[in-house]
């Protein structure tokens, strides 16, 4: 095949995991030209394409310059991508693609706080047999704060369990999913909430949100639940909450920084249940992210239009 009938495309990611063999076998014609996430690029790199971090690596504007159009990360988030690099490309991401595996940690989130485990477990001869204090999920009440594609999956996951649901989201417009209700007010979805699952995109405007304000909107002994990304709670808040005994708990599968040092507060607070951020992992999500990029690639040599183009102005 003569050259002039090959796509190149440049993949600038760490981990050698990009392209699998299942994308080379679906392009036969595309050249994936791996580039190196930091010092010079090669001479002779050139592609329209790019599939990158969704962070800031060390030479992304060389990579960029190198004819690159559309730029794809890999992951949801873009918070941490350099958009002052960007310019008048294209961005997209991989949105929603493992929204389902996220969900499900967030109703196991809900359901361990309810049942009260793992506290319940015993090893020898407990106090009681048969009584105890068990809550349900059956009538609680659930605030999402941003009603994208997790908490919209999260939404489909907890119906069956007879939760009341409301989203607390920038427009307000309706949910479009029987049971859920929507509000422009935070503060009062939070404020009848047994639990609140923090799952807006990171902006200005949503950085430090969850302050000691809206902490003090949420009724005693609430469940806060983030799987967003940690700068979106106000960490120093959150502990004078559960300190004062205001916040019934905290489970955090995000925090500020990532990785978070040894000895942190987080690690060792009686109310806090602290995953590494991996809500997202199950045997598909590499592959999915995958999978988001390659169907994009599909439409892009087709001359179609892109899906899950990222709004720059918004953030998300």
């Amino acid at each position: 095949m003569d050259s002039s009938d090959r796509t190149p495309v440049l993949v600038h990611l760490w981990g050698g995991h990009f392209p699998s063999d299942a994308v080379r076998e679906r392009f036969p014609t595309v050249d994936f030209i791996p580039v190196p996430t930091d010092g010079p690029v090669p001479d002779g790199v050139w592609g329209g394409a790019c599939i990158t971090q969704a962070a800031r690596t060390g030479n992304l504007e060389e990579v960029l310059n190198r004819g690159v159009r559309w730029v794809h990360v890999l992951g949801q988030g873009i918070d941490h991508f350099p958009l002052d690099h960007l310019g008048d490309r294209t961005l997209t991401c991989a949105r929603g693609v493992n929204a389902v595996p996220i969900a499900e940690w967030v109703v196991a989130m809900l359901l361990t706080a309810a049942k009260q485990l793992p506290d319940r477990w015993v090893t020898e001869p407990p106090r009681h047999w048969v009584l105890a204090d068990l809550g349900s999920l059956d009538g609680a009440t659930v605030a999402f704060i941003g009603f994208g594609t997790i908490n919209q999956a999260t939404a489909e996951r907890l119906a069956p369990f007879g939760c009341r649901m409301v989203a607390a989201t920038r427009s307000g417009a309706p949910s479009g999913m029987d049971g859920v209700s929507t509000t422009t007010d935070v503060h009062a979805a939070v404020a009848g909430a047994d639990h609140v699952v923090v799952g807006a995109p990171l902006t200005p405007a949503t950085e430090g949100m969850v302050d000691d304000e809206l902490l003090a909107a949420m009724k005693p002994g609430a469940h806060l639940v983030n799987i967003a990304r940690g700068r979106i709670v106000d960490q120093e808040a959150l502990r004078r909450s559960l300190d004062a005994g205001h916040l019934g708990l905290a489970s955090l599968d995000v925090c500020d920084p990532e990785p978070l040092p040894a000895g942190h507060w987080l690690y060792d607070h009686p109310r806090v249940r602290l995953s590494p951020h991996v809500s997202w992992a199950d045997p598909g999500a590499i592959n999915r992210l995958h999978a988001a990029f390659a169907d994009n690639l599909e439409r892009w040599m087709a001359g179609q239009p892109l899906v899950d183009v990222v709004d720059v102005g918004a953030g998300y």
